[in-house]
């Protein structure tokens, strides 16, 4: 049966191919069992002497093996999913791909695709949000240690008395930490301690203070990010929900409503997969400023900016695709302004599409166009006052950028919108950001 002419019988190579097979061997391409002889056990032999399971249990470990030996290829990481991706990298640098089955995930660190930041800077994040390293910063921050057993102690009351959990069950007062039977009216009694507010003059609780106030803000920087960066997740989520009633749903009913194909209609979708993308980037946007270095103000500054004016451009496409388009899904039969929201809402995608890539890039670069005196930022800003659109703090205005160096957005080839502050083509007489006439 084999090429060094071992007599063994069928019985003993169906066993033995089909005891392989079940055991999932290391090396999956069979052997001949006889020790001294290296003659594989082909296709053709498999076929003939297996069951139809072990046939096709062969043929997955075959795909797994060549799947998990080749550089190029890998398995999705999307839970459920059996797909498998093959991708070239080459010399672009980025590693975000795209599953059959929707899921985007980095090519190198095989997380979710996290664009614009880097693999090390996601495992730092998703590290830090499961550690323990938060717990012990709430810790420090919300409670203190009982002076007898040590055990921390949360004050969820309003006076200092406080009372330890049993066994322990020691008296002390919250504020100087000291046994709460030498306390009484002399001491402030329930409210206040000024033994501790006298020893905290005398600097006797400086370094415990200042590990405390270190601790809670600490705690309260990254409870900031981390929330804005969950909070895109959870609206990423919903997205992908809404997307898909549209496709199973929505898009038959309006293609009725509107007495037009569901191919005219593709501008919707194409909106709402911009939304899903655009949420996936401003999220992992948080992870990237919780790391951005404290003492580089400019880029800090700059950061929040361009971050603030990404916020303000998806908010206008979500809510466009989101609540603008109720009222077509509702109505009884064809409207003229359909028309004019398919305008707005193909030229919203087309806007914060180009916004959000020249925002990746930036990043990605390091915002390099920022100096250490923060010109990009200062002309950026400069440009928004000048078209009047400045109200408030700087990165939460309605303009965009359109590219990675906001100082050329006045330059000749482009017109500001009075309105909305947009970079429109020279050539155009409408914004096509809020549809304002040039003036």
């Amino acid at each position: 049966m084999a090429s060094c002419g071992h007599p063994y019988c069928i019985s003993c190579w169906e066993g033995y191919i089909s005891t392989s097979i079940n055991d999932g061997p290391g090396c999956l391409m069979l052997r001949c069992p006889d020790p001294t002889c290296d003659a594989a056990i082909g296709q053709d032999m498999i076929n003939l002497l297996v069951s139809d399971e072990d046939k096709q249990k062969y043929a997955r470990y075959l795909l797994r093996s060549y799947i998990e030996d080749n550089k190029k290829s890998k398995w999705c990481p999307a839970p459920g999913c059996e797909y498998a991706v093959t991708f070239d990298a080459g010399s672009t640098g980025n590693y975000d791909v795209s599953c059959l089955c929707s899921y985007g995930f980095c090519w190198n660190c095989t997380e979710e695709a996290h664009r614009p930041v880097d693999c090390g800077t996601v495992a730092k994040w998703i590290l830090k949000n499961s550690a323990e390293s938060e717990n012990m910063n709430w810790i420090l921050a919300n409670s203190k240690p009982c002076p007898k057993c040590k055990r921390p102690i949360e004050k969820n009351h309003g006076c200092m008395h406080m009372t330890c959990t049993p066994p322990c069950k020691f008296e002390f007062c919250w504020l100087c930490v000291g046994a709460w039977s030498d306390h009484g009216e002399r001491t402030g009694g329930f409210y206040a301690c000024n033994r501790y507010e006298a020893a905290k003059q005398e600097g006797v609780y400086d370094d415990t203070e200042r590990r405390r106030e270190m601790a809670k803000n600490s705690l309260e920087r990254y409870t900031h990010y981390y929330e804005r960066w969950a909070s895109n997740q959870s609206s990423r989520q919903k997205a992908l929900a809404d997307l898909q009633q549209m496709q199973t749903v929505h898009i038959e009913k309006l293609s009725d409503i509107q007495c037009q194909p569901e191919s005219q209609l593709k501008f919707i979708t194409e909106a709402w997969l911009q939304i899903i993308e655009c949420r996936r980037v401003l999220k992992w946007t948080y992870a990237y400023g919780f790391y951005l270095p404290e003492h580089e103000h400019a880029k800090k500054q700059f950061f929040e900016y361009l971050q603030g004016e990404a916020e303000s451009g998806l908010e206008r496409l979500h809510q466009c695709a989101e609540k603008e388009l109720q009222p077509f899904l509702s109505a009884d039969d064809s409207s003229r302004e359909f028309n004019d929201f398919r305008t707005k809402l193909a030229g919203l995608t087309s806007v914060t599409r180009n916004y959000f890539e020249n925002l990746v890039r930036a990043l990605e670069n390091g915002l390099s166009d920022v100096g250490s005196n923060g010109a990009a930022f200062s002309k950026a800003t400069s440009s928004k006052n000048a078209a009047g659109s400045s109200k408030g703090r700087s990165g939460r205005g309605k303009g965009t950028f359109r590219s990675s160096t906001p100082s050329k957005m006045n330059d000749d080839s482009h017109w500001c919108c009075e309105h909305c502050t947009y970079a429109n083509a020279k050539s155009a007489s409408t914004c096509q950001m809020c549809y304002q006439q040039r003036r």
